[in-house]
């Protein structure tokens, strides 16, 4: 009889084994309908708070909590999911999702500031990044948090320019004021880096004046090869005190433009205008990326004071004013009349 009831015990410890086994498998298989693209587990919840949650939708049944709350006690790493939004997976299933929670690794999301925009259309693709808590509202909290060093002389009295232009990366919850602090850091180390490789007798007394220089030549062209010829028509001018006369310095001042410079703007008296004051202008006109302040620092050596849109992206250099006119007959001028 005890032999008989033995026997008895150990198959169904077995049956029990197996049942719970293939429960367990079929665990690993339950699919969930999540259409969501992310995912978020709030603070102090559990794996199985999230079987209950999902069993109340009717994605689960009860078995399958209860049959997670055996697994868990197996696995029980897998019941310490972690607060975060998560990438939902194309296709999840109970146990994945239970990992990929417990695992910590959250979703990551970027914010590309981009060269030659100004610091209100940063902040305008600040206010609009996904899963950002935002808590600037103006540019003028951007200045706010501007941490200038004080052996660079006095603190920058507008916001432009102050954001390096780069990809920045972020999980959800972050605030925008930092990634905006990551932004100045960035900039304020790429300013002094590119300040420490300056050539000397640059027509530039301070580092805001050369991220001032950069922020023209970021405006000017957008062709890496072509920047330090940019930069060298730039300091050759301010060597020989003749006006700067980029056009980006006289939009950039003015309140209604209409996409196309007149006579009228040219003549328009405020204080960013090149075309009406000597030297640079009283600050950056965009935000600027280490190749334009690179190439601040670092001007080709050329006789070229002059240069004009090919209407490709590139410009045609020349050194004296009859070169240059020529050129603008030809890519400006003998276009309008086409």
């Amino acid at each position: 009889m005890i032999k008989k009831l033995a026997v008895f015990l150990l198959l169904a410890g077995i049956a029990v084994v197996l049942a719970v086994g293939y429960g367990f498998s079929q665990l690993a298989q339950r699919q969930l309908a999540i259409s969501e693209r992310y995912f978020t587990v709030p603070a102090g919840t559990s794996a199985r708070g999230l079987c209950q949650q999902w069993l109340a939708q009717g994605q689960l049944k009860t078995w399958d909590c209860q049959l997670l709350r055996l697994y868990l006690k197996w696995q029980p790493d897998l019941a310490k999911v972690r607060q975060g939004t998560y990438q939902t997976p194309d296709k999840p299933d109970l146990l994945s999702l239970l990992r990929l929670f417990a695992s910590g690794e959250v979703a990551q999301f970027s914010l590309t500031f981009i060269d030659g925009e100004t610091v209100q259309q940063a902040l305008t693709r600040l206010q609009q990044a996904e899963f950002l808590r935002q808590d600037i509202n103006d540019t003028s909290q951007i200045l706010a948090l501007l941490n200038w060093p004080a052996d660079w002389g006095a603190k920058p009295q507008h916001p432009e320019g102050l954001l390096f232009a780069d990809t920045y990366f972020y999980t959800a919850d972050s605030t925008a004021s930092q990634l905006v602090t990551r932004a100045q850091q960035a900039l304020l180390h790429q300013i002094e880096l590119a300040w420490q490789q300056r050539q000397g007798a640059l027509p530039l007394q301070n580092r805001y004046q050369l991220l001032i220089m950069a922020s023209l030549i970021e405006k000017e062209s957008g062709l890496l090869a072509e920047k330090p010829l940019v930069s060298s028509v730039f300091v050759n001018r301010l060597n020989t005190n003749m006006r700067l006369q980029t056009d980006p310095t006289v939009i950039y001042g003015l309140t209604d433009y209409s996409g196309r410079i007149t006579y009228a703007d040219l003549r328009n008296p405020h204080p960013y205008n090149t075309y009406r004051h000597h030297g640079l202008p009283p600050g950056p006109i965009s935000l600027v990326g280490a190749s334009a302040l690179l190439a601040a620092a670092q001007p080709d050596v050329s006789d070229y004071f002059y240069f004009v849109s090919r209407g490709d992206g590139a410009h045609v250099f020349s050194e004296t004013l009859e070169q240059h006119n020529a050129a603008v007959r030809k890519y400006i001028l003998d276009k309008k009349d086409d």
